[in-house]
């Protein structure tokens, strides 16, 4: 079975996505923010330093300093987990940066199931549901506004071959849907 990849912002069901359709289809999930600190100490990530931004800079020093490790932990997870459900955290496939854009659609390019998980094709909308879902996690303000980031930036809908929308649908639904886009391919 050819690799499945699930993408999009904060609680857009990834995960959940994911499960089930390890449970259908009877595949290995790789969940990437499970191993991303592996791979992102492959190339001089350290918690210290990531603590010190914090303090200095909040969320978005943090998510600044971990752009490099994400494009590294994508292309990592990628060569050691074929034939795999992989769950992609949100910042994995949002790159500001052109060179790292490019190193993650590099590692991707072979990829035929790559799904961007959003709410609705209206991006104010999916902004709307999906941090009504973030606020059920926390509050803070830099979340939030990093995840309307997310639905915004263009690197998710570049790096897709499909986007579904999965307001008002189950999880079941939504994994059904991405069994039928697979089997049209």
């Amino acid at each position: 079975m050819q690799r499945i990849i699930l993408i999009g912002p904060i609680c857009s069901g990834k995960s959940s996505v994911a499960d089930e359709l390890a449970k259908r289809l009877n595949m290995p999930r790789c969940a990437l923010d499970d191993v991303r600190f592996t791979y992102y100490k492959e190339i001089g990530f350290r918690e210290d330093k990531q603590k010190q931004i914090h303090e200095q800079k909040g969320f978005a020093g943090v998510y600044d300093y971990w752009k490099p490790f994400e494009a590294h932990a994508v292309a990592r997870t990628l060569d050691d987990y074929p034939s795999h459900i992989i769950d992609f955290g949100a910042g994995h496939s949002v790159y500001e940066d052109r060179n790292l854009f490019k190193k993650v659609r590099e590692a991707m390019k072979h990829e035929a199931h790559v799904f961007l998980l959003l709410p609705s094709a209206d991006e104010n909308e999916s902004v709307d549901v999906l941090n009504e879902r973030v606020m059920n996690l926390t509050m803070e303000q830099a979340v939030l506004n990093i995840n309307r980031h997310f639905v915004r930036h263009p690197s998710s809908r570049r790096l897709a071959t499909h986007t579904v929308y999965t307001k008002y649908k189950t999880i079941a639904q939504v994994a059904e849907e991405i069994t039928e886009l697979m089997n049209m391919k």
